[in-house]
């Protein structure tokens, strides 16, 4: 079961303080990254995205989010990743706060064009198909560490709305 209870979205913004917005959802969380978090950018003078999460507080995955195919390195594939996501969302094994307004603003855009995935405006969603991908990495939270998250996540109740059953066949 995968229960999307925040979201974080900050155009313009630096690793620094990416890292600080979300340091504060719990200590023991871990972050996955997707494959380009390995490249050297120049704001950060040559220093990985993933290094720059990791030396912010972050706890970062030992790899980049893939789907653990057999192959080397995984699979990176966008629509296994979504279909993933789909499978789970119609068999109720996927549910978002209704709170979540950037991540539901996200979903309505997502679409396809001329058969591909149109990736623009779609960071929550990429990060959620991260999460998905990595699920394999996931750790139980004590209850009090979950009763933190929670409690500053809002007291919305997580439901699969028909704005997200209405999307499903666009995906």
């Amino acid at each position: 079961m995968v229960y999307v209870i925040r979201a974080w979205r900050e155009k313009h913004t630096t690793p620094v303080l990416h890292a600080a917005a979300l340091r504060s959802w719990g200590k023991r969380l871990i972050w996955t990254w997707p494959r380009d978090g390995r490249r050297e950018t120049l704001e950060g003078a040559g220093i990985s995205l993933a290094k720059q999460y990791t030396a912010a507080g972050l706890k970062m995955t030992d790899t980049h989010a893939n789907i653990d195919d057999g192959t080397p390195g995984g699979s990176v594939s966008v629509e296994a990743g979504l279909m993933d996501m789909l499978d789970r969302m119609q068999t109720g094994k996927f549910k978002v706060y209704n709170t979540l307004n950037d991540w539901f603003e996200e979903f309505r855009l997502y679409h396809r064009k001329d058969g591909k995935v149109v990736k623009l405006y779609d960071d929550l969603m990429a990060a959620t198909r991260y999460a998905v991908m990595m699920l394999r990495e996931a750790k139980t939270l004590e209850p009090a560490e979950l009763a933190t998250i929670l409690a500053t996540a809002g007291r919305a109740e997580p439901k699969l709305t028909a704005l997200v059953r209405g999307v499903l066949g666009r995906l």
